[in-house]
C-alpha cells in the first residue's frame, strides 16, 4: 500500500519524529502520500471502520480530539482515511477502491466523514462517499443527509414537509437576484447565502428597498436565501449536538455587541445549557431524524412563550468545549454501527 493511504490509529500517536511523513502539533501524525513499504494488505483490512477526512480538515482541533479518543477506544480496527489518498474505479464491471500506488484496498464496513463545508466538492468528496456507499460502506452521515445540509434551502425543504417550525423563507433558482427581491421577501429579511458557513455571508436588512439598493455589490456565485427576522431571538441561539437521536450536548450562543451572527468564529460567547430546554432538544432531535444525520448540529431560534424554530442543521458541526461527552458520543456511535454492520455482514470484500 501507499504510506500516504490509510493510517491505522495505532501508528498515529506516541512518537513524535516519524521519517516518514509529518507530524502535527497535537501528535496526529499523518505521512506524507508516497509509496513505499508500509502495513501488509492483512493488517489494512483489519481496519474495517474508516474515519474520513475532506480537505482542509485533518488539522481542525475538533477533528484531532476525535481521532485521539477513536484511536484510544479502537486501535487498529479503525484507520484515518483523507479524500485525497482514494482513487475510484470500475473494473470488470464492479465498484473498486485503490491507494495512490495503484494497490486495490477493501471498502470498510462502517465510515464517519467529516467534510468543510467551503471546500467541499460534488464531483470529489461526495462523489467518494457515494461510491463507498455503493460498495455496501454504512456511513453514519448518508450522503443523501450531508448533501442535504450543504445547501441551507434544501434541508428547509425537507423539515417543512416533515411539519417542523422553521422561518418563512424565499429564495430562487436562475432568477436575477433583483426580480426575486421585486417579487417579495420577508421585511425584515435575514440574508444568506445557500452555501454559507460560520455566520459568513449572512446579514439583516430592514427592507426590500435596501436589499434592491445592495443587490448588485453582493456576490452571484450561489443564490441567497431572504428570511423571516426572528426578533425575540436576535444574536443568540441554541445550538444542540445529536448523535444517534439522542443530545449529546447543548449550548446557547450570543453575539458579540449585540449584532446578529451569534457563531463563536465572529466572536459570539456560549454557554453549556444541556438539559435547560428540552422542547428545544427534543425539535432537534426530530430535525436530525428527518434528515437522516447520526451525527447534526441543529441551530434553533427562540421563540415567544418558550418555543423554537429551527435555523438550520449542520452535518459537520464542531464543538469547542472541552469536556469530552459530544466526543464521547460520537466513538460510541461509530463502535454501535461497527458492531451492527459485523453481525450482518462478517465478511468484507473489495466490492
Amino acid at each position: 500500500m501507499a504510506v500516504g493511504l490509510l493510517h491505522p490509529f495505532s501508528a498515529l500517536y506516541g512518537t513524535k519524529v516519524l521519517s516518514e511523513g509529518l507530524v502535527t502539533d497535537s501528535g496526529v501524525h499523518m505521512f506524507a502520500a508516497e509509496t513505499g513499504s508500509g502495513r501488509s494488505h492483512a493488517e489494512l483490512d483489519s481496519a474495517d471502520f474508516w474515519f474520513v477526512l475532506g480537505a482542509g480538515l485533518a488539522e481542525r482541533p475538533f477533528t484531532q480530539r476525535l481521532s485521539r479518543a477513536l484511536a484510544g477506544e479502537c486501535g487498529d480496527r479503525c484507520a484515518v482515511v483523507r479524500s485525497e489518498e482514494l482513487l475510484m474505479g470500475v473494473v470488470g464491471g464492479r465498484l473498486a477502491l485503490f491507494d495512490l500506488a495503484g494497490s486495490e484496498v477493501a471498502a470498510p464496513a462502517v465510515a464517519y466523514a467529516r467534510i468543510w463545508t467551503p471546500l467541499v466538492s460534488v464531483d470529489r468528496e461526495i462523489t467518494l462517499l457515494r461510491h463507498l456507499e455503493a460498495m455496501g460502506t454504512v456511513l453514519l452521515n448518508p450522503v443523501d443527509a450531508i448533501l442535504a445540509c450543504l445547501n441551507k434551502f434544501w434541508h428547509l425543504q425537507q423539515l417543512a414537509r416533515a411539519g417542523l417550525p422553521v422561518p418563512d423563507t424565499r429564495t430562487y433558482a436562475d432568477a436575477p437576484m433583483e426580480e426575486a427581491i421585486l417579487a417579495g421577501v420577508p421585511e425584515p429579511a435575514v440574508v444568506k447565502a445557500v452555501r454559507g458557513h460560520r455566520g459568513e455571508q449572512v446579514f439583516l436588512a430592514p427592507d426590500a428597498g435596501l436589499l434592491r439598493d445592495i443587490q448588485g455589490s453582493l456576490s452571484q456565485s450561489t443564490p441567497y436565501l431572504f428570511q423571516e427576522y426572528v426578533e425575540f431571538s436576535h444574536g443568540r441561539d441554541l445550538r444542540v449536538l445529536v448523535v444517534e437521536g439522542r443530545v449529546a450536548g447543548a449550548l446557547t450562543r450570543t453575539a458579540a455587541g449585540g449584532g446578529l451572527r451569534s457563531n463563536l468564529a465572529m466572536g459570539g460567547t456560549s454557554e453549556l445549557c444541556a438539559g435547560r430546554y428540552p422542547k428545544g432538544e427534543g425539535l432537534a432531535v426530530r430535525a436530525a431524524e428527518v434528515l437522516g444525520l447520526g451525527v447534526a448540529g441543529v441551530d434553533l431560534l427562540f421563540t415567544p412563550g418558550g418555543g423554537f424554530t429551527i435555523c438550520e442543521v449542520n452535518a459537520n458541526p464542531g464543538w469547542r468545549d472541552e469536556s469530552n461527552d459530544v466526543i464521547q458520543a460520537i466513538v460510541a456511535a461509530c463502535l454501535s454501527r461497527l458492531g451492527s454492520a459485523a453481525a450482518a455482514e462478517p465478511a468484507r470484500t473489495t466490492s
